[in-house]
C-alpha cells in the first residue's frame, strides 16, 4: 500500500476507528477547552458520522440512513474507548459544573 489513507481502507470498521481517533486527539484539546471531556465525546461522534456518511454509508433510504448513524457510533465508541484503554486508562473525568 503506497497511500497512507486510501478511500478503501476509510470504508472499512478500523480504517473509520484509525481516523477518528486521529482527527479528535489532535483536535482534542480545542474542544476539551471550551466544553469538557462530554464534548469531546460529541465531537468523536460528530467526526465518526460525516466520516462514515462520506466513506462507508450503508444506503440513502430511511434504513440506511440508521444504520449509517448505528455504524459511526460504533466507530465512536471503539475510537474513543480505544484511546482510553490504551492511553489514559486510570483518568478522572471533568465534566462542566450541573452534570
Amino acid at each position: 500500500m503506497n497511500d497512507f489513507f486510501a478511500p478503501e481502507f476509510l470504508a472499512t470498521f478500523a480504517g473509520l476507528t484509525t481516523a477518528v481517533a486521529l482527527i479528535v486527539q489532535f483536535t482534542k484539546s480545542i474542544v476539551k477547552r471550551q466544553f469538557g471531556d462530554a464534548g469531546v465525546r460529541i465531537y468523536a461522534f460528530v467526526i465518526a458520522l460525516i466520516l462514515t456518511f462520506i466513506f462507508a454509508p450503508a444506503g440513502w433510504g430511511v434504513q440506511g440512513i440508521v444504520l449509517t448513524i448505528i455504524n459511526a457510533i460504533l466507530v465512536t465508541l471503539a475510537a474513543v474507548g480505544g484511546y482510553e484503554i490504551i492511553a489514559d486508562p486510570k483518568a478522572t473525568k471533568q465534566f462542566p459544573e450541573g452534570q
